[in-house]
């Protein structure tokens, strides 16, 4: 029994030293490889939150690839390197196409500790969101949402990187009223059409009130719900009313209905200029209902050709079978916004990020906008662009400075 003690302190002293050793070895490793424990460094969660089931699911699925396509892009140039080349780990949400679902995924990333979150698409749900996000001083870029009630609620967590419909809405009745007059003023009559929630009601109350001041008599405004299965009724009052133009504001899946039921219908308006339409500036659109597609113009959100970054994120996304829309570009800058706050804050700190993004001047984005700057959490310097379909292809009309055609208006017969 003497000799019990003396065998554990020998087994003491036989593990000490072995520990001694191992570590011994692992600081010699670790002197070895610093690159290794370089690329240790923690994952920055960020939360990516888009409507990929219900009746958003299309748009949501377009703006997750955008969102992804700048993590990759970001992790493969070294990732955030004031934070020691930290890579971005996407926490994803699928808002369901509803407010209540995107509350209910911002309180899942909140509990994963995501230092950020990106997306919503649709108005009502970036507004349920970022509000749900405000709880917890979490920051949140809204991409698409374009209510201008978004940003007027002083929420000091939200940023809304691209124009609101205050914004699209003047640039889109401007670039009209020239369009209108280069051509001779053929068009005098106006219907509005119109989705009926947050977006597009706003939309149409703006429209109703500024068309006179220009020269344009606004015969009827067309409310339609989302998701919407028919649009004969909507055609067959169009077809009463004769208008010059239509003036659409809707998802993609209601105006590529109405512009079929109406070329169905064979009602032929001098111009179909949308605003904010989920269609009009989307390929997918234009490949599989090409002759209802013809002409029709759309004030939007769309990349600036003229940045090879954009170009080659296109032929990407095309070379992979996907159809290249908005919402790509816009949520891959949307992310990059993002991660240029964290690389300038030099932290994961929720107020220090929310800090940055406020003083942003981030200029590596791919839309056809000026250096970012944020008033009131309204970026300054987003502008929406004219476009229009021409053929197989969907042309820049307005701005001038990078319009690669020229507007064909009023429609041919």
């Amino acid at each position: 029994m003497t000799d019990q003690p003396e065998v554990k302190t020998a087994n003491r002293a036989g593990l000490s030293r072995r520990a001694v050793l191992a570590g011994s070895a692992a600081g010699s490793a670790a002197i070895a490889m610093p690159g290794v424990l370089r690329a240790q460094a923690p994952a920055v969660k960020i939360g990516i939150l888009q409507p990929v089931t219900g009746a958003l699911a299309y748009d949501g699925q377009q703006g997750q690839i955008g969102a992804e396509a700048a993590i990759k892009a970001i992790n493969d140039a070294g990732g955030i390197k004031s934070l020691g080349g930290a890579k971005l780990q996407m926490v994803f949400g699928d808002a369901r196409s509803t407010p209540e679902g995107g509350t209910a995924e911002v309180e899942r990333m909140q509990e994963q500790g995501v230092v950020g979150i990106v997306g919503g698409f649709a108005s009502p749900i970036c507004l349920a969101a970022s509000q749900a996000a405000a709880r917890y001083d979490l920051p949140y870029i809204v991409d698409v949402g374009v209510a201008d009630s978004i940003v007027t609620r002083g929420l000091k967590n939200t940023f809304r990187f691209g124009p609101g419909f205050g914004m699209v809405t003047k640039t889109a009745l401007a670039n009209l009223a020239k369009l209108n007059e280069d051509a001779g003023r053929p068009a005098k009559t106006v219907v509005l059409v119109h989705e009926d929630g947050l977006f597009g009601s706003g939309l149409a109350k703006l429209m109703q009130a500024e068309l006179p001041k220009l020269g344009f008599e606004v015969l009827d405004t067309i409310a339609h719900p989302t998701p919407t299965r028919d649009m004969s009724n909507v055609a067959l009052q169009i077809r009463s009313k004769n208008p010059d133009l239509v003036i659409p504001s809707s998802y993609y899946g209601e105006f590529a209905l109405l512009a079929r039921t109406m070329q169905q219908q064979r009602i032929r308006p001098k111009g179909i200029y949308a605003v904010l339409n989920g269609a009009a500036s989307n390929y997918r659109f234009v490949k599989e209902f090409n002759d209802a597609a013809q002409f029709v113009m759309d004030c939007n959100h769309w990349h600036d050709p003229r940045k090879p970054v954009a170009e080659a994120l296109r032929q990407q996304v095309e070379a992979s079978g996907k159809f290249w829309t908005y919402n790509i570009p816009l949520n891959y800058s949307c992310v990059g916004l993002l991660a240029d706050a964290i690389e300038r804050a030099g932290s994961v700190d929720k107020a220090k990020v929310i800090e940055a993004l406020a003083a942003s001047t981030y200029a590596g984005h791919i839309m056809p906008y000026g250096p970012t700057k944020f008033t009131n959490g309204q970026n300054e310097g987003g502008a929406p662009v004219n476009t229009q379909v021409q053929g197989n292809d969907i042309k820049v009309i307005f701005p001038s400075d990078f319009a690669d055609a020229k507007p064909v208006f009023p429609r041919p017969a």
